[in-house]
């Protein structure tokens, strides 16, 4: 597919100021250049264009909010006083694969001034003996090349867009401890509760077994006081002849 007709495609029945990432990789250029991309993408933040047989990029539109531009895998020898000049804002550049053999020819990205990352993988310049050296005094600007920066420490994240993830980790976490916080306060004042719900039970047993010691007492005295129940009054001879109604005779004397 010819690089136009994919524009076409990506746009979506959008205007090209609408479009801030366009993304032609693999399609066809006329002739090693690009064609269809205009100053009208002039809100167009990414552009790769990664393996569409380009030789040099002298059409490139200016594009003054573009922050990244993909051309690995391409053809492109020179030529790049022209993203110099018309991509100032650039931070990201990606030229891996690409033939470039001398230092010299990467001096015009010395205009670049907020230039952070620049990828070089597999053009012929990375195999000078003090390559990397050159690089990062040529262009003191850079923080990555090939994704590594001037201590050889490798770089978290390319893009240099991690920071907002990690604010929105923090923001979790404290959000997390505060949510723990608040459930350790609702179980301290069930806890509490409990207590006082157990002491109020305990007072009611310490009443209730009052209660019960006082009753058990009547008890006792009920029975202090009816010391004869349950046994058999003795019987006098008197009570006797009273029940029987006949008095006994009296001793005969002899």
């Amino acid at each position: 597919m010819d690089m136009k007709k994919r524009i076409h495609l990506e746009l979506r029945n959008r205007t090209p100021s609408d479009v801030q990432e366009l993304v032609l990789d693999n399609c066809r250029s006329n002739e090693g250049k690009m064609e269809g991309i205009t100053e009208d993408f002039d809100n167009l933040e990414l552009l790769s264009l990664i393996n569409v047989g380009l030789v040099d990029v002298s059409n490139i539109p200016k594009l003054g909010k573009l922050k990244k531009l993909e051309l690995s895998d391409n053809r492109i020898s020179g030529g790049l006083e022209v993203l110099a000049e018309r991509l100032v804002n650039l931070t990201h550049l990606n030229l891996s694969g690409n033939k470039f053999k001398d230092i010299s020819t990467l001096e015009p990205l010395k205009k670049l001034p907020i230039l952070k990352s620049l990828d070089l993988f597999n053009c012929e310049v990375t195999n000078l003996g003090d390559y990397r050296e050159s690089i990062f005094k040529l262009l003191p600007q850079l923080t990555y090349l090939d994704g590594y920066d001037i201590e050889d420490c490798e770089a978290s994240d390319s893009d240099g867009e991690g920071d907002g993830d990690d604010d929105d980790e923090e923001g979790e976490e404290g959000e997390s401890e505060e949510d723990f916080d608040e459930e350790e306060e609702d179980d301290e004042e069930v806890i509490a509760e409990e207590d006082d719900d157990s002491a109020e039970s305990g007072e009611d047993v310490e009443v209730n077994g009052d209660i019960d010691d006082d009753d058990d007492d009547d008890d006792d005295d009920d029975e202090d006081d009816s010391p004869e129940r349950g046994e058999k009054r003795k019987r006098e001879p008197d009570d006797e002849d009273d029940d029987d109604g006949v008095s006994s005779p009296p001793p005969l004397n002899i």
